[in-house]
């Protein structure tokens, strides 16, 4: 190992002059994905009324999706590094319009469940596509624009899912309306596979085809899976009855480490490099950083639509225009924060994570005090600060923790940095969504308690993710920087 005297930024590169083409392309691919992490949530009444089912079979409709989302990631982040970011995206991207279309037509809760199953697998293997590309297409500040725009998909994705769930529930009524809310996804799905057969460069492979570490690859599943379905469910009582599966997690986990450094020394190519946490500046507290925040901010969304739906009496599309101010704040500043992170750095990530708890606190205040008929009105100032913080957190952390990754490892390092972000959204649904529950039955079913006391979990992780950043913010500061790009000196994996 030896030290590099710049980061992957300055390796000679000449830009495709499709890549802002390629780029929105590939985004809308992502929205799509992504969205479908939230959309089914305001939906569940209707396909539980719509198929004849129980609250236990269409919540695995919800978890299953997240379980085969988080399961397929690194896998296919490496996969991606080996044989091209272009065919494994197409590939996947073709899987997930079919199993779309196979969720809006199955007849019965046990062949949409399957067909959920599927569907997040094809999401699973897109998702480090799209980071991977980024890396590979774009150099310099254009990459942090590009991530500015990537980081706007996710924080947009995950917060709009219960608007557009709403408005699709609303045209096409409560008996029928979830279907659109899988069929939506073929039409555009369709156009995009095209768009992105003519448009996505082939790039993202070093054609050095080593052997895939299934071994790695089946430890590193097992780790996960048994980290995520008792959270999953832990509507049902997964935690309770599945409790044993999370020191199941924690040996796997451990194997899983000692089974990649192994691979390590025998000079092979393993599933995850763990110099990435080790040795890259910026990537592990970086993905500590994600993985946090999205532990209390993907659980505020499920309880705020039960709040305003249950507790308030608002319909789905009420109760999603209640959350658009932080979905609007969250687009508009991500985009901006991209064209600033190349000079501001980590400082974007901690003003973004500040205003994420000065938006939470303000929410949970206004939800405690206003009249139940005027509180969707009333928290849209709390709810934009939020989101203009959130656009500030997300497109950045992306950006300053993929930043000094190798490009040939931008895949894997990508799936492995998404990998955290979805064990922390279901730490938090599971978690926030406890205490909701938990103080709502306590307080004598006193809504606004029980989702201050929700939102106010969330503040915590917002409060311990802006720890972690300023702590990388000191230390970057401390750091020896390269005097051309104002980086960290950064270590060579090769």
């Amino acid at each position: 190992m030896s030290t590099a005297p710049a980061p992957p930024d300055t390796e000679d590169h000449t830009p495709d002059p499709r890549r802002w083409k390629a780029l929105w392309v590939t985004l809308a691919a992502g929205f799509m994905t992504l969205l479908d992490v939230s959309i089914v949530s305001v939906a569940l009444p209707s396909i539980q009324q719509g198929l004849g089912t129980n609250p236990a079979g269409v919540q695995w409709v919800v978890s299953g999706y997240a379980l085969t989302f988080g399961l397929a990631l690194v896998p296919a982040g490496r996969l991606g590094d080996a044989f091209g970011r272009r065919t494994l995206f197409l590939i996947a991207l073709v899987a997930f319009v079919v199993f779309s279309a196979a969720c809006g037509a199955a007849p019965t809760i046990e062949l949409l469940i399957v067909a959920r199953l599927l569907q997040g697998f094809a999401a699973g293997t897109l998702a480090p596509q799209n980071s991977g590309l980024i890396q590979s297409m774009f150099r310099g500040a254009e990459r942090g624009r590009a991530f500015g725009f990537f980081g706007a998909t996710v924080g947009i994705s995950t917060a709009a899912g219960p608007i557009v769930g709403g408005l699709l529930l609303a045209l096409f009524g409560t008996s029928s309306g979830w279907r659109w809310i899988f069929y939506v996804n073929v039409p555009i799905g369709v156009v995009a596979v095209v768009l992105a057969a003519r448009l996505v460069p082939r790039v993202g492979t070093t054609g050095d085809r080593k052997p895939i570490d299934w071994t790695g690859a089946l430890l590193l599943g097992g780790a996960v899976l048994a980290l995520l379905l008792p959270l999953v469910q832990a509507e049902s009582g997964g935690i309770t009855r599945l409790w044993w599966l999370f020191p199941v997690g924690v040996v796997l986990g451990v194997a899983f480490v000692l089974w990649e450094r192994f691979e390590l020394r025998r000079r092979r190519e393993p599933l995850l490099d763990l110099r990435l946490v080790t040795e890259t500046s910026g990537y592990a507290p970086g993905a500590l950083v994600g993985l946090v925040y999205f532990t209390g901010f993907s659980g505020i969304w499920i309880v705020l639509a039960q709040f305003f739906q249950t507790g308030l009496g608002y319909t789905p599309l009420q109760s999603g225009l209640s959350v658009t101010a932080f979905a609007v704040g969250s687009a508009v500043s991500a985009v901006v924060a991209g064209r600033l992170v190349e000079r501001y750095g980590r400082r974007l990530t901690v003003i973004g994570l500040g205003l994420v708890a000065i938006g939470l606190i303000g929410t949970s205040v206004v939800l405690l005090l206003v009249p139940g008929h005027v509180a969707g009105f009333c928290i849209i100032p709390t709810l934009l600060v939020g989101g203009i913080g959130g656009g500030f957190t997300i497109s950045p952390n992306i950006t300053m923790t993929l930043r000094n990754v190798p490009v040939r490892m931008a895949g894997s390092a990508g799936g492995a940095l998404q990998t955290g972000q979805r064990v922390g959204a279901a730490v938090g649904t599971a978690l926030v969504a406890g205490v909701f529950y938990g103080v709502l039955a306590a307080s004598g079913r006193t809504y606004p308690v029980a989702i201050a006391g929700a939102l106010g979990v969330a503040v915590l992780t917002t409060l311990f993710a802006l720890g972690v950043a300023i702590g990388d913010l000191r230390h970057e500061l401390r750091g020896a920087a390269d005097p051309e790009t104002g980086y960290p000196q950064t270590v060579s994996h090769d």
